[in-house]
């Protein structure tokens, strides 16, 4: 099969990782590149001998960008995808999709009516400690779940949310330690344990003052299952710690950190070890992860295109996080738990 190209819009702080991915994808090529900063666009394009733009929609009108890459601030992605997907091009979007359910629901419609594939970047979830975790819970290893809990108790310096005018906004960042930094285990939360029945949660910005959003957050999980769990979630911590997840039931326990399996207690598989992977991780700078995900995730929506299926994490896939996110905001502020539909 033929070579897809990828076109990238926005070159900020993540776009590496996704060039990256898409130069070890055998299936895949970066066809062109665009950001509003002429600078930054031609700095790209010249570095990966592509084509750079200043206007995205010069990007979306070739003919050779099958799929482009959306890496534009949260707050400003609905109008990209929706444009790429009326212009036929495949979508994969870093997370989150968008800051509000809404226009996540107009991104998922744009791209059902065009017929073209949306994934969404959740790369924690193609690591192999992950998957096997996954698996177990499928294959009813921990027997009946009771306790799941995500907690990513993170630093961020007030250089970083100085370091672009979108960040730590509720325009455009969306929200703060749960809707930038929590959601991958959020996601992984929820993908273990089931869908989240009702949630009781409270956020607060305690240390730094110059954003606007939250930079502490807790949340207490009722599971349509009838488990319990808990969500931690910061940015305040005068240190990083790796982000954890723990996954109960009344046959196992397993424990996840950055990616990897730390804890595998599994009545009848104590001793199974899953692959070990370096992660890096972003508990204190965004930038000292590794690609290892995003180059799965890439040849994951590459492989969809050529066997016309869905990508692993689709649209409807990332919307869950963030209407999980959307309901612990909503409960902050009305001092009441909140019901998922």
């Amino acid at each position: 099969m033929r070579k897809l190209g990828f076109g990238i819009i926005g070159l900020g702080a993540i776009s590496p990782l996704h060039i990256e991915g898409i130069e070890a994808c055998e299936g895949a090529y970066l066809a062109a590149v665009a950001d509003v900063s002429e600078e930054r666009a031609q700095l790209v394009g010249d570095r990966q001998s592509a084509p750079w733009y200043t206007d995205y929609q010069e990007l979306l009108a070739r003919p050779d960008v099958d799929v482009v890459c959306v890496l534009t601030p949260s707050g400003l992605r609905a109008p990209v995808c929706i444009d790429a997907a009326r212009a036929g091009k495949h979508i994969i979007a870093e997370k989150p999709l968008e800051v509000s359910l809404q226009r996540v629901d107009s991104i998922i419609e744009e791209c059902d009516g065009a017929n073209v594939k949306l994934a969404v970047i959740f790369q924690v979830r193609f690591l192999p400690g992950v998957v096997a975790a996954r698996n177990a819970i499928v294959q009813g290893r921990l027997g009946k779940l009771v306790l799941g809990g995500a907690y990513v108790k993170w630093h961020r310096s007030q250089d970083y949310y100085d370091s672009a005018t979108w960040r730590g906004t509720w325009e455009l960042d969306g929200g703060g330690a749960l809707m930038n930094q929590g959601i991958h285990y959020i996601d992984l939360l929820q993908w273990g344990m089931g869908p989240v029945e009702s949630i009781s949660g409270r956020v607060a910005t305690l240390i730094k003052q110059r954003i606007e959003v939250e930079d502490t957050a807790v949340a207490c999980l009722k599971f349509a299952n009838g488990a319990l769990g808990v969500i931690e979630a910061c940015t305040s911590a005068n240190t990083g710690t790796p982000a954890r997840l723990e996954l109960r039931g009344e046959k196992g326990l397993i424990i996840i950190e950055d990616g990897n399996i730390v804890t595998w207690q599994v009545d009848g598989d104590e001793e199974h070890v899953a692959e070990t992977v370096e992660t890096g991780s972003g508990s204190t700078s965004p930038m000292a992860i590794t690609a290892i995900g995003h180059k799965a995730q890439i040849n994951d929506m590459v492989d969809a295109i050529n066997q016309d299926r869905p990508p692993v994490v689709d649209g409807r896939e990332a919307r869950k996080s963030i209407e999980i996110i959307s309901a612990i905001y909503q409960s902050s502020r009305s001092l009441a738990p909140v019901r998922l539909t």
